[in-house]
């Protein structure tokens, strides 16, 4: 059986056993218009009943063809008023999305492992100026030494446990 969309007019072909007796409610892929299908010789008694109900009407123009006016109740699938109102998906119309959110991603993400270069090499830096002005610093505020003392006592320890455990193993 072939059945076609009042809406759009596509044609598809379906099995004769798949629209039972009684009808059945079938929905176009293209436009989404639903409309409930009976099989073909219910259409011809429905169509004849019709025909005996209404009086026919004389065509005076006979060349004059209806025009197939498909509804736009809605917008089509991909269009980007769908996309944004069904998925809350945006598409600017200039490029295409994806693109730009790759582009701003590669500009604004710095990565864990440069971030941890960039701490090391910071960390080492003001190490080396705290070790090169420990003279002036303690002469300034004495009550430093102490704590500069024990800083540099543990950065000893650290590199020690870290030699050994290369070293060791």
């Amino acid at each position: 059986m072939i059945l076609s969309c009042n809406s759009c007019q596509k044609k598809f072909v379906v099995p004769d056993n798949a629209i039972g007796a009684s009808g059945r409610l079938v929905q176009c892929s293209s436009c989404g218009n639903k409309w409930k299908q009976f099989p073909e010789i219910q259409k011809l008694k429905e169509e004849n009943k019709v025909t005996e109900i209404r009086p026919k009407q004389k065509n005076t123009n006979k060349n004059v063809r209806k025009k197939n006016t498909r509804k736009k109740d809605r917008p089509t699938l991909y269009s980007p008023e769908y996309l944004a109102k069904k998925h809350g998906i945006k598409i600017n119309e200039n490029g295409s999305n994806k693109q730009k959110n790759a582009e701003n991603k590669k500009i604004h993400s710095f990565g864990f492992y440069n971030s941890l270069v960039v701490f090391i090499v910071f960390t080492i830096f003001v190490l080396r100026i705290l070790y090169f002005f420990q003279e002036l610093i303690v002469e300034r505020f004495p009550f430093l030494r102490i704590y500069i003392e024990y800083l540099f006592e543990n950065i000893k320890n650290i590199k020690e446990i870290i030699f050994n455990f290369f070293v060791g193993y």
